[in-house]
């Protein structure tokens, strides 16, 4: 019965994820056949300053979005899980951003925060804030790029917790207001752990997808100025269509599954042991 869905993980997930681990130990480029360099690639990657900054910055972003994310869907899942007005208009408002392409996100946000006539900097400059310099800037530009993919993809997190939130039995938290807890000893003190298997997967998942980040860098500053604020994603996509360096783009590839593993281990032994209970 569920052959037909192993062979589909086969063909497009195993198959694949072969190849680019045998092109890996390749030079290969357009015209010439593959000849085979052992750990080559990996030592050109792991000897370019610019992979380190691209590796540095992408821990950053990802930090910030994944963290990011989790703060805010927490807060609105826990607001949300209460009476609140015009509720059903909040949640469309949440969810809208998921269902827009990362293409248009970029290009929209672009737009409003171009230097002098976008909405947004024209705003924060009439107010005498000052203009996000997001075309000149490695700092400003990097913050953009997370606020961009927190606005897009908080609606996941959200609705991870959300449901979560769900779950919990009313008959625990009223018991603990009954025991003389606080709203905040209440919610740190039963409601927080029962939450903590779905934080855990929301981690997970965030980390996973948010390694893979590209769209919002490439659309929005190519990786410039003088790629300083490249990312693993765009230096992989260098390495693919400009250079045509396939061994050394299939070889990125593989460090980058490696980094994101990293990342999620923690969380994935967590969940394994069993730490946050079975809520």
């Amino acid at each position: 019965m569920v052959a037909p869905a192993q062979l589909l993980l086969v063909a497009f997930i195993l198959i694949p994820a072969i190849y680019v681990a045998a092109l890996s130990f390749t030079a290969s480029s357009w015209g010439a056949a593959p000849r085979f360099v052992g750990l080559a690639n990996y030592a050109a990657i792991l000897d370019d300053a610019v992979f380190w900054r691209a590796t540095w910055n992408t821990f950053l972003v990802v930090n910030v979005i994944v963290y990011g994310e989790l703060l805010l869907g927490l807060g609105l899942a826990v607001l949300l899980s209460g009476p609140v007005p015009c509720r059903a208009l909040i949640f469309g408002a949440l969810l809208a951003p998921y269902a827009i392409t990362e293409a248009s996100v970029v290009t929209m946000w672009r737009f409003m925060l171009e230097p002098d006539i976008g909405l947004i900097n024209w705003s924060l400059d009439a107010l005498g804030l000052g203009q996000i310099e997001w075309t000149v800037d490695r700092v400003d530009a990097l913050l953009v790029v997370a606020l961009l993919a927190i606005w897009q993809h908080l609606p996941f997190t959200f609705l991870i917790l959300h449901a979560a939130l769900a779950t919990i039995p009313l008959e625990l938290t009223e018991a603990a207001r009954v025991d003389g807890a606080t709203p905040w000893q209440n919610f740190l003190r039963v409601t927080l752990p029962l939450l903590m298997p779905a934080l855990l997967v929301a981690l997970l998942f965030r980390y996973i997808f948010a390694v893979r980040l590209f769209a919002e860098v490439w659309l929005l500053t190519e990786g410039g100025p003088a790629r300083l604020t490249e990312v693993l994603g765009v230096y992989l996509y260098r390495q693919a269509f400009r250079y045509h360096e396939f061994g050394m783009a299939a070889a990125t590839g593989w460090i980058m599954l490696a980094l994101s593993l990293l990342l999620a281990l923690p969380y994935i032994l967590r969940l394994r042991r069993g730490e946050p209970g079975d809520a």
